[in-house]
């Protein structure tokens, strides 16, 4: 049987000539994706942080101090450091080919595999500057070595020539690499000026060695042309400008720096700064050898594991024994962390370094935080007993959730178990309350201090909800936000949505007004369309109106949601004396609970806009609906190019 099987088979046109060898940097050209993650914005923003990561590498290694990054109006992207250049000697494994065009040409090349040129460096597998030069329509690197100028060009990959000597260069070193990405590889996509002048800003706060200078003829009207960046202070001035204007329930965070070589004696180094604030969502940030890592990895829970330990220590020292309780997950909530450690020959998971998977690494971040940070509470009582306050009641409320106790209010029919983040009202029949679903905990507290104790309750959701018509159906019922939102509202989700178990007479939609808040609450009215229909037709949705300014001209002070109302009352004044001081909210977490109330809690002055469904057929909102928000990215392509015209008309 096993041969006539045999016999049955027929090779056809699979041959030894079927075999594909790809050569060179031909392999990059063909699979992008497994060398920079996919050919979208990100993985092209990814090319820059390669070639700025060699930079960097020059700068914490010692042998720089200043970097330029310049964007020209072409979208060419040119980084320039003044550190030893890449060398152009011949190579003596490739007879006829310079070290650097070796380097540029040929994955798995560069210095950084012996660890004899660099002790720590961003750079690991020897295929960054390669894949830039395979995956860019035009590259020129230009080397200054030993008061020489060098340079040689290339194209996808391919060198124009070999390196050419470019005259004399007394008062200048380095290398700098110019280099346009191939619209063939990433179609209309360009580089965001915004995108990387963030980047740019961010690694300067990783190294206080080095000073980075933009520079970028493209024009995004909201980034500038020029800056300089040189921060002394490392991650604490970065957390300082991150947490600007916030409350923090420490004066001055916790930083700083420990050196493994004299404390371990093993080469590299950590530095930190985390500061908790009930004014914002927690985040951490981390980086390895200045490459962020936003997927976390060993650095990040060898810093979470001394910071645990030291609050847990703290805290039976204090003789509060629920600080035990505290997890994890307790610290990230309000604490804001930014940690960046140094090591030598880390392994990351993926080219694109998302998350750092070097075993070593945990320890030694545990060994250098944990006793910094135990001296730190210790010499600081009023800051650590604030965050040991706030941590516990964190640590409560995480216990609570599973436990909820069922409240004393009743719906028409039955009790209710409600979500531990709900803020409840005190009224107990459901006309004339409304609750406000607020985004994350960031408003928390203005809006608690605002608020009508009696009829307004208050529901905050971490992030942004799940879409409802973009995830898997089996998401909607284990998804933590979406059920927080059914128990407090009291109502089912789609055909189980009964109006009459509806707790609250008006719904509002409560977010920042800006970009990020605008798409939570396009989040939000989807939900609510999908799943609880009926309520939208009763007229019980509504979204708040938030101003963008404030204004002042001495007693007198007006508000404006945007920058024609802002612009309308600079024009004809606000009737008072002296000057128009002009203040922007960046959230709502940036006001004070007066502004709320006055603007958009208080039934007496603020704005609100109640959400309603306009058609002329029957089904048309459903049908635009799944359009922008369905699984099927041609219908919103589609709907994008039908409609940018209007766009272009409106100058938005």
């Amino acid at each position: 049987m096993a041969d006539d099987l045999l016999d049955s088979v027929e090779p056809g046109d699979y041959d030894a000539s079927s075999i594909e060898v790809l050569e060179g940097l031909e392999p990059v050209r063909k699979r992008p994706g497994m060398y920079i993650g996919g050919t979208d914005e990100r993985a092209l923003h990814h090319m820059v942080a390669e070639v700025l990561d060699n930079a960097m590498d020059e700068a914490v290694a010692g042998h720089a101090n200043r970097i330029e990054m310049e964007l020209a109006e072409d979208y060419t992207l040119t980084v320039r450091d003044n550190g030893r250049g890449i060398p152009v000697d011949p190579h003596p494994k490739f007879p006829g080919k310079s070290a650097l065009e070796v380097i540029l040409c040929t994955l798995h090349s560069g210095g950084k595999f012996s660890g004899k040129a660099y002790q720590t460096s961003g750079g690991l597998h020897g295929v960054g500057a390669s894949v830039v030069n395979a995956l860019s329509e035009s590259m020129v690197v230009q080397v200054a070595r030993n008061r020489t100028l060098h340079e040689q060009r290339f194209s996808r990959g391919v060198p124009l020539g070999p390196v050419e000597e470019g005259g004399a260069a007394p008062n200048r070193r380095g290398t700098t690499v110019s280099f346009r990405a191939a619209p063939e590889i990433f179609g209309a996509h360009r580089f965001r000026p915004a995108r990387l002048f963030a980047m740019a800003r961010s690694k300067a706060y990783l190294f206080s060695g080095v000073e980075i200078r933009w520079k970028s003829a493209v024009d995004d009207g909201e980034t500038p042309a020029e800056a300089t960046f040189h921060f002394p202070g490392g991650l604490s001035d970065y957390l300082k400008e991150r947490l600007a204007g916030a409350t923090t329930y420490a004066e001055r965070p916790f930083a700083g720096a420990v050196d493994f070589e004299g404390r371990f004696g093993t080469p590299g180094k950590v530095e930190w700064a985390i500061n908790w604030t009930p004014a914002k969502d927690g985040f951490v940030q981390s980086y390895c050898n200045t490459v962020p890592t936003p997927e976390g990895g060993t650095h990040e829970q060898g810093f979470w594991a001394a910071i645990l330990k030291g609050i847990r220590a703290y805290g039976e020292l204090a003789n509060n024994r629920k600080a035990a309780q505290i997890t994890r997950e307790d610290l990230m909530a309000g604490g804001c962390a930014l940690v960046s450690c140094f090591i030598r020959e880390p392994e990351f998971v993926g080219q694109t370094k998302d998350r750092l998977a070097t075993a070593e690494a945990a320890k030694l971040v545990e060994g250098a935080v944990r006793d910094h940070f135990d001296n730190w509470l210790a010499a600081d009582t009023k800051s650590a007993g604030a965050i040991l306050d706030f941590l516990v009641l964190r640590a409560e409320e995480r216990l609570r959730r599973p436990q909820e106790k069922e409240t004393a209010r009743k719906t028409a029919t039955r009790k209710l178990r409600l979500p531990g983040k709900l803020v409840d009202c005190t009224a107990t029949a459901r006309d004339g309350t409304e609750i406000f679903i607020v985004e994350g905990d960031s408003a928390g507290g203005s809006a608690k201090a605002a608020r009508n104790r009696e009829t307004q309750a208050l529901l905050p959701l971490r992030g942004k909800i799940l879409n409802v018509l973009g995830a898997a159906s089996s998401k909607l019922g284990s998804n933590a936000e979406i059920s927080d939102l059914s128990q407090a509202l009291g109502v089912g989700l789609g055909t189980k949505f009964r109006l009459d178990d509806l707790r609250y007479d008006r719904v509002i939609i409560m977010t920042d007004a800006d970009v990020d808040g605008a798409h939570i609450a396009a989040l939000l009215m989807t939900f609510f369309f999908t799943q609880m229909r009926p309520m939208i037709d009763a007229g019980h949705l509504y979204l708040a109106c938030p101003p963008l300014y404030r204004l002042t001209q001495g007693a007198k002070r007006v508000y404006a949601l945007d920058e024609a109302e802002r612009e309308a009352w600079l024009r004809r004044g606000l009737g008072g004396k002296g000057k128009i001081e002009v203040a922007r909210f960046k959230g709502l977490g940036e006001m004070d609970a007066k502004d709320l109330k006055e603007t958009t809690m208080d039934p007496a002055s603020r704005r609100l806009i109640r959400v309603t469904i306009d058609e002329d057929e029957p089904g048309e909102t459903g049908d635009l609906v799944e359009r922008l928000m369905g699984k099927k990215p041609e219908l919103r392509f589609q709907y994008i190019s039908e409609n940018a015209r209007f766009v272009e008309e409106l100058d938005v």
